[in-house]
């Protein structure tokens, strides 16, 4: 059922939220702030930054993360490889998702072909141990006497010790061999043929296939930093510098070759590199207080280098230069701190994005009605553990919603979109209502009673903050009687 229709006449009610339909769009689940979304879809295909502002609970995280799943999959890898000639620069190396298929398949083409014992030659199956030297059986290399003959494979000795079965292993290990190589005519020529133990089979490489793994051997040692295969939206909120901008790791041996780590082995990436072509979400912004200044070169130049942050530490002598780091920044924050974010910050935002106001109420219309019983479907289905809610329950939540609308932004008429909130009144709901099997109107009454704020509950049983403020002195002056203003 369509939630845009709810409430709009009684022939088209609900008895269950399990009923409602779930837009697959993140997006569209973002209830009431059409103008937001509208804009965010833009930010999607035309990566623009947002800045959202607003108080909290009104959907400015989820928007955020809505806008990543409107962003194609990443499609490069970002390495950093050892420099043998100045360890301590390590090298970038950027890989595209045609790149490494390519590498991928030129790895598969030459692991080689997987034979059975029977398709080689016999000394060939003998010294990887499949074949019997006495009677030319074949058996499983992991059995070390024929069981046709009850020869040692290895030796060729029939009259084995009774102590064979403890020392065959040690005597496996020196005799049997994993690897053999040997050469076959080809035309008027030769060329190498190695034959590997795989398993209960036998892999075929050719010179040709030597030839490509050799060269896949030959390249640099690498680290990869931000793999092909991540998450294209990233948490930064209150970052430190070190886990926003990544660090060289600490090496007690200062990367010494032999016993230290490689300098490009310690490198770390930070959220922004990690939110490469993806999103970077910071909510409250404003606490990120001095380290907002390094975004600006991030987000303009599309790439920043990774140093060692501590100047006591073996990695201050390391820098990986030119790092990727084109992402989507997308900020949130309260309308209280928008002077301490830095001006510069801001002018990069709106250079290329949005700042958005987010609304805090929403006319109170059947369409609305509609998607505030949405809301309460998804939170259900997100919470998981709570029973759906009747038709009744969810007209006794929009009456709260509009209550609220009325007490804490003074709108008339209208329905809250400080849904963080009305969404602790479903799960409580859903929380006494769980022995009945569906949340009902009684079940909303008693969640509203108990999901009062402190403030609430200190006036409620004291009177006033001021009287709850005084503590046992306040309870004293009632027990005795005495007015206390």
């Amino acid at each position: 059922m369509e939630p845009e229709f709810l409430f709009a006449n009684k022939e088209f009610s609900f008895n269950s939220t399990n009923e409602i339909q779930i837009p697959k769009d993140p997006l569209d689940q973002v209830i009431g702030q059409d103008e937001a979304v509208k804009i965010a879809k833009f930010a999607a295909k035309q990566r623009r930054n947002l800045l959202l502002v607003g108080p909290p609970g009104i959907g400015k995280s989820l928007i955020a993360q809505a806008v990543s799943y409107h962003l194609p999959k990443p499609a490069s890898e970002v390495s950093v490889l050892h420099n043998p000639e100045y360890p301590e620069r390590p090298i970038v190396e950027v890989k595209t998702k045609l790149d490494l298929e390519k590498e991928t398949k030129m790895l598969s083409q030459s692991q080689g072909d997987l034979v059975s014992p029977t398709s080689v030659p016999s000394f060939v199956a003998e010294r990887l141990g499949f074949r019997c030297r006495s009677c030319n059986v074949l058996s499983k290399p992991s059995v070390s006497t024929c069981p046709h003959c009850g020869t040692d494979k290895f030796t060729g000795d029939s009259n084995y010790s009774p102590f064979g079965d403890l020392l065959a292993p040690y005597f496996e290990e020196s005799t049997k061999q994993e690897r053999v190589h040997t050469t076959r005519t080809v035309g008027s020529g030769e060329e190498i043929i190695v034959y590997e133990r795989a398993g209960e089979k036998i892999r075929v490489l050719e010179q040709t296939q030597l030839e490509k793994l050799d060269s896949l051997k030959r390249k640099k040692p690498r680290k990869v930093i931000i793999p092909l295969k991540r998450k294209a939206f990233v948490v930064a909120t209150g970052a430190s510098e070190t886990e926003l901008l990544g660090d060289v790791r600490h090496d007690p041996y200062g990367g010494h070759a032999g016993i230290g780590v490689q300098p490009y082995l310690r490198v770390v990436p930070g959220a922004i590199h990690e939110s490469h072509e993806g999103v970077l979400f910071i909510d409250e912004i404003s606490s990120l207080t001095f380290i907002q200044r390094y975004l600006l070169t991030a987000m303009q130049e599309k790439k920043y280098s990774i140093v060692g942050r501590n100047p006591h530490s073996a990695g201050a002598s390391v820098k990986v230069e030119d790092v990727p780091c084109d992402f989507i920044l997308i900020a949130a924050s309260n309308i209280n701190d928008l002077g301490q974010i830095l001006p510069p910050l801001r002018s990069r935002i709106i250079g290329n994005g949005y700042e958005v106001l987010l609304d805090t109420h929403m006319p109170d219309s059947a369409r609305n009605r509609g998607k505030l019983a949405q809301f309460i479907a998804q939170e259900i289905r997100k919470d998981g553990k709570i029973p759906h809610a009747s038709f009744e329950a969810v007209s006794e939540i929009i009456n709260i919603a509009k209550a609220r609308a009325k007490i804490v932004d003074g709108a008339d008429d209208a329905l809250t979109l400080r849904l963080r909130e009305l969404g602790g009144v479903v799960r409580l709901s859903g929380d006494y209502a769980k022995e009945n099997g569906l949340i009902e109107k009684e079940d909303v009454k008693k969640a509203l009673l108990k999901a009062r704020n402190l403030e609430e509950q200190l006036r409620d049983k004291y009177g006033s903050m001021y009287k709850a403020s005084l503590g046992d002195v306040g309870r004293v002056g009632k027990s005795e009687g005495k007015e206390i203003s």
